[in-house]
C-alpha cells in the first residue's frame, strides 16, 4: 500500500512520524524545501508532550510519482485550489484521499477528486510547527484517549473507511463514525471558538481561558454555530461525554456557567496550544479563518441564522492581515455580551 501525507506542517509532521516509528511506511510531502532537506537529513523531531527523532522519507510536490493508494490531506484549505488538481494526478479510481483538515472540507475534496474517491476525519490532539523537521505535540497521544474521528460523507462503515482506520491506529486509537458531518461540525464548533479566540487575541488556549471576557466569547461563538445546527438540522457528535449543545446554550446564567466549565473541562490539557490561524498571524501569512468562522458566517447567511460573534471573529483576524489591528487581547472591545456576563 503506497501512503502519503500531503502538506506536513506541524499535524502532519507528527502523524508522519508516529506512523513510521510504528512500522508503517509513509512518505511526507511539503512544499518547504527546507522542511523536507531537515526532514531528510535529521528525521523528524518531535518535542513537547514527546521527545522522538524518527528517520522519514520527505518530498515536495514536484517530486511525486506513480499512484498513490491512501493520501492523508493535512494543507490548510486554503490551498487546495492548487493542490487537489495536482493530487489527482497520481491517484487510481480506488485510491482514496482522506481530509484531515480544519473546518468543514469534504465538500471542496469531493468537488476536485470525486466522492468515490473522499473520506474524512477530525483530529482529536494539537501540534505547533517549531522550525523545518521540528514539531510540538502539545497532549499526550499516548495516553489511550480516541486520535481521530473518521467517516464516509454520506454515512455508514464501508471496508475502505475501515483500511483508513487500520492505517491511523498505527499512531493510536480511531472512531469510525457514521454521522461524519455531525463530527465535522463539532469540531469546526471548537475550531471556532478557540481557535478563533487565539488567533483573535493573540494568545495561547490557556490566556483565553483566564480572561474572564475573552473566555464568555466562547460561549457566545458556540451559541451562534449551535443555533445554525439546529436551523440546517445538523446532529452534533459530542465529545468526552460532553453534548455540543452544552458549549453553546447561554440563554440563562445557569446555562453559561455550564457552557464555561465545558470549554475548562475540554482545553485542561490544552493550555499550552497555539491555534494554527494565530502561527499563521505571526508569520505574516493569511490564515483559514474563511473556512472556519466565516464558514460558520456563510451557512448562516444561508439558513437565515444571526452569527453575530463568529463576524466579529472574522472582522478581527482579517484586520490583523490587513495591519489594520494588532495581534492583541485589546480586542476584546469588539465584542459586546449580555449583561450577566
Amino acid at each position: 500500500m503506497k501512503i502519503a501525507i500531503y502538506g506536513c506542517g506541524a499535524m502532519g509532521t507528527v502523524l508522519g512520524a508516529y506512523l513510521n516509528k510504528n512500522g508503517l511506511e509513509v512518505t511526507l510531502i511539503d512544499n518547504y524545501v527546507d522542511h523536507v532537506n531537515a526532514l531528510n537529513e535529521k528525521g523528524a523531531r518531535i518535542i513537547g508532550c514527546a521527545d522522538l527523532t524518527v528517520p522519514v522519507k520527505a518530498i515536495t510536490p514536484d517530486q511525486m510519482e506513480g499512484k498513490y493508494d491512501l493520501i492523508f490531506l493535512f494543507t490548510k484549505q486554503t490551498a487546495n485550489a492548487e493542490a487537489l488538481p495536482h493530487i489527482k494526478q497520481f491517484l487510481n479510481d480506488d485510491s482514496i484521499v482522506c481530509t484531515l483538515q480544519n473546518g468543514v472540507p469534504e465538500y471542496s475534496v469531493e468537488e476536485y477528486i470525486g466522492g468515490n474517491r473522499t473520506v474524512g476525519g477530525t483530529v482529536l490532539w494539537g501540534a505547533t510547527f517549531i522550525s523545518p523537521g521540528v514539531s510540538e505535540v502539545t497532549q499526550d497521544v499516548t495516553s489511550g484517549d480516541i486520535l481521530f474521528d473518521i467517516g464516509e460523507i454520506s454515512g455508514g462503515i464501508t471496508e475502505r473507511i475501515k483500511k483508513v482506520a487500520q492505517v491511523l491506529e498505527y499512531m493510536g486509537p480511531v472512531t469510525i463514525v457514521e454521522n461524519l458531518m455531525g463530527a465535522r461540525w463539532s469540531k469546526l464548533l471548537l475550531n471556532s471558538c478557540m481557535s478563533g479566540m487565539s488567533a483573535a487575541m493573540g494568545s495561547i488556549f490557556g490566556d483565553i481561558l483566564d480572561n474572564p471576557k475573552a473566555s464568555a466569547c466562547l460561549s457566545y461563538i458556540a451559541s451562534d454555530i449551535i443555533n445554525v445546527c439546529e436551523k440546517a438540522k445538523v446532529d452534533l457528535e459530542g465529545v468526552m461525554g460532553m453534548e455540543m449543545v452544552d458549549f453553546g446554550k447561554v440563554d440563562t446564567k445557569e446555562n453559561f456557567e455550564k457552557s464555561q466549565n465545558c470549554f475548562r473541562k475540554f482545553y485542561a490539557d490544552k493550555l499550552t496550544a497555539k491555534a494554527s490561524m494565530l502561527q499563521d498571524l505571526e508569520k505574516g501569512k493569511k490564515t483559514e479563518v474563511e473556512m472556519i468562522n466565516g464558514f460558520v458566517v456563510d451557512q448562516g447567511k444561508k439558513y437565515g441564522v444571526p452569527t453575530p460573534y463568529n463576524d466579529i471573529v472574522v472582522k478581527i483576524i482579517k484586520g490583523i492581515e490587513n495591519k489594520e489591528l494588532p495581534l492583541s487581547m485589546d480586542n476584546l472591545k469588539f465584542f459586546e455580551l449580555p449583561e450577566f456576563n
